[in-house]
């Protein structure tokens, strides 16, 4: 099988490519290595440097392919609220560039990666049932490219599956971004001897899924022929999995051995105080169960991120709205 994966450089992409090499598929992918590194990559992967927003270039890259991942986003639900259209054009135009490319060129099958920002302010733990309320451009926009997805495939005959993955984490994240992965942030900080920083008063509850767990739920989405048609949440949703970042910090702090307490900022504006998904579909469905434990995911994540050691944090991508609302540790760079 030939499976082509956008973001490849990426945390998610880049796992997942070394997931196919391992079984000795012929894997192609693209990255704009904005929030992707080319050290992710593995040298068997047919590697192109292209923006999916700019459909000529997908048009050109996505051939002779069975499979595309659309891996790739700006996964910035925060900066969101205050880059809306940064963030938007690249969801959704790059999505629908994607998509369109991918169809043209007579893909077997499409596969999404979404995110719980689509869900937004609703009870947890979200169901794939559920209306959706996204309370950010970013939500917003994920759940608009899975409309243009499902409406795309279903006119023009082409499989499609969703993945709704839920915070992961693991090896080759990206720790350098100031804007999103508080588990990254926090290590990179530690590293650096500062003190981790954290937004309101901590309570926010959030459940971690381990890369190596969404890798083998996304293999089924992506190969297993009688799956189609599906929206399906990956990730864990055991109690034990459920915490907050103030806990998250500690347990970070005592891997690192780092004795320093945290900084509190004012709560970010739009963010979600508990979020969390049902897994009931993806045990049914994909065969889902978690190979490691939450404590297991977290040193796994921490350590990688130590071997690598402390990076300078990167600002690349531009704050479009500074007001009162913007977070004072994006408008003055203290990370």
């Amino acid at each position: 099988m030939k499976i082509f994966i956008t973001g490849v450089a990426g945390f998610l992409g880049s796992n997942l490519a070394d997931y196919y090499i391992k079984k000795n598929y012929q894997v192609f992918g693209c990255d704009n290595l904005v929030g992707g590194e080319l050290s992710n990559l593995n040298k068997k992967v047919v590697f192109y440097r292209a923006n999916c927003e700019n459909f000529s270039s997908m048009l050109k890259i996505i051939k002779n392919v069975d499979v595309v991942c659309h891996a790739a986003a700006y996964a910035h639900e925060g900066l969101s609220v205050f880059s809306p259209s940064l963030i938007t054009k690249n969801i959704i135009a790059g999505s629908s560039s994607v998509f369109s490319a991918a169809i043209q060129n007579k893909v077997k099958r499409i596969v999404f990666c979404s995110s719980m920002a689509r869900y937004g302010k609703i009870k947890p733990p979200f169901k794939e049932t559920d209306i959706p309320r996204p309370v950010d451009p970013y939500g917003v926009a994920k759940l608009a490219a899975e409309e243009i997805l499902k409406i795309l495939c279903n006119i023009h005959n082409v499989e499609y599956n969703i993945a709704v993955p839920h915070n992961i984490i693991g090896p080759k994240q990206n720790y350098k971004d100031p804007f999103r992965n508080v588990l990254g942030i926090m290590t990179n900080r530690m590293l650096q001897n500062k003190s981790p920083i954290i937004y309101g008063d901590g309570m926010q509850t959030r459940s971690f899924s381990d890369i190596e767990d969404c890798i083998s739920c996304l293999d089924q989405l992506i190969v297993n022929k009688k799956i189609k048609s599906q929206i399906v949440n990956i990730g864990p949703d055991e109690k034990i999995n459920l915490i907050t970042i103030n806990e998250l910090s500690r347990k970070i702090s005592n891997i690192l051995k780092f004795n320093k307490e945290p900084i509190y900022y004012p709560d970010r504006p739009g963010e979600i105080k508990n979020s969390h998904c049902s897994s009931d579909l993806a045990r049914k469905i994909l065969n889902y169960k978690t190979k490691y434990s939450l404590d297991e995911s977290i040193e796994r994540a921490v350590n990688f991120i130590k071997a690598k050691g402390a990076k300078s944090f990167v600002y690349n991508y531009q704050v479009e709205i500074k007001n009162k609302h913007t977070p004072i540790t994006w408008k003055k760079k203290i990370f």
